[in-house]
């Protein structure tokens, strides 16, 4: 399998994982009722930890679909190659490194490690759109 495909893999695994810590962070400060409730009342602001969680959480979820298709894309036209596998890198390794940045509140370099991973989308378009 290309690793294009792996790291599409991994990302979707790291999606995952977000999901639960932003779940997790939201229940354990609102609580099992909450959780298990319609939650249909109106809440406190969240902490800040589970907040950056969730925002965290929102901004993968602004690029993945496009990812998604990208890389699919890319590997259905045979497009793959040397642009598609470095962005997919890129796009997965900014992914990973974003959350703890973004977790613990650091604003530069968090905004830079975003640059790298919305680089690597870019480079996997690149290598779908023109070789």
């Amino acid at each position: 399998m290309r690793i294009e495909l792996t790291l599409l893999g991994l990302t979707l695994v790291l999606a995952l994982v977000q999901i639960m810590i932003a779940g997790s962070l939201r229940t354990r400060q609102y609580g099992g009722k909450w959780n298990r409730g319609a939650r249909d009342e109106t809440m406190p602001p969240l902490d800040p930890l589970p907040a950056r969680m969730l925002r965290a959480q929102a901004n993968l979820f602004e690029t993945l679909p496009l990812f998604i298709g990208a890389v699919l894309a890319a590997a259905v036209a045979g497009r793959l190659g040397t642009k598609t596998e470095i962005g997919a890198w890129l796009y997965f390794l900014g992914r990973l490194v974003y959350v703890p940045l973004y977790a613990t509140g650091i604003p530069v370099i968090r905004t830079i490690v975003w640059a790298v991973a919305t680089l690597g989308l870019l480079l996997v378009l690149a290598g779908l759109l023109i070789g």
